[in-house]
């Protein structure tokens, strides 16, 4: 159990760290997740997108709803099928995510640089088996 909590303490530090510049910016960690997605991707389904960013298609329908409203995502239909909804990202969510990103990258790296690269090599190999079960 002990391990449990101290990988949950671990876990709501590092959110906290990542939120950082965001709410400035008027962002939660989904939208800014969203927004980085679509600006290094390119236009996603929203299923693609849902999986990329690991939440749920409600949860994500939600956030583009709230991106949309600011202007920074647009949502389309491709072709008949109403049910295939393409989020692309609007120029003033790329001039938003291109201000904000590089802060959140260095922000991301302090972070993770509190363990050297053998630490975070054997980090990601433990949170892979922890989250596959393998």
């Amino acid at each position: 159990m002990g391990a449990y909590v101290k990988l949950a303490r671990a876990a709501n530090a590092s959110l906290a760290y990542a939120r950082v510049g965001l709410e400035d910016a008027g962002l939660t960690l989904s939208q800014f997740a969203v927004l980085e997605a679509l600006y290094h991707v390119g236009p996603l389904n929203l299923g693609d997108l849902a999986r990329r960013i690991l939440t749920s298609g409600g949860n994500l329908t939600l956030v583009v709803d709230n991106l949309e409203k600011r202007g920074l995502v647009k949502r389309s239909t491709q072709g008949n099928d109403k049910r295939y909804i393409l989020a692309t990202i609007t120029p003033a969510g790329r001039k938003l995510i291109a201000r904000i990103f590089p802060g959140h990258a260095k922000r991301i790296t302090e972070v993770m640089s509190r363990l050297t690269a053998s630490q975070q090599q054997m980090l990601g190999k433990l949170c892979r088996k922890l989250g596959t079960g393998e």
